[in-house]
């Protein structure tokens, strides 16, 4: 049984670099941008409860996400893409899995601590 794997490359010219930071956070649309998709997108993402904006009492308009927002919109992007869920799955599957980034270091300060 023979596989063929398909190499796919892309070139990407980055003309401008900002770190994304709390002190350098992303506008509505810089985010919606930085992931392929629309701003609407992106507010489906905070209704979800994926992302929230640094200061979610302002109007839409207005909000700004820190690196972390960016981090959680690209996945969720990546899990519609290639899995195909819907908002709703990709926020409980990316919950999950910082659960368990946080019980892996958690495991890993203990097995420290029994040396």
């Amino acid at each position: 049984m023979s596989h063929s794997t398909t190499i796919r490359q892309t070139l990407v010219r980055v003309s401008h670099c900002v770190a994304v930071d709390d002190a350098h956070p992303l506008q509505l649309a810089e985010l919606a941008r930085a992931v392929g998709q629309h701003e609407q997108w992106v507010l489906q993402l905070v209704e979800a409860g994926l992302i929230a904006p640094t200061e979610p009492q302002a109007p839409a308009a207005q909000w700004a996400f820190a690196g972390e927002a960016l981090r959680c919109a690209r996945e969720a992007r990546r899990l519609q893409r290639d899995f195909d869920v819907d908002l709703q799955a990709a926020a409980l599957i990316i919950d999950l899995q910082q659960e368990v980034r946080r019980l892996r270091a958690l495991l890993g300060r203990a097995g420290q601590g029994l040396e």
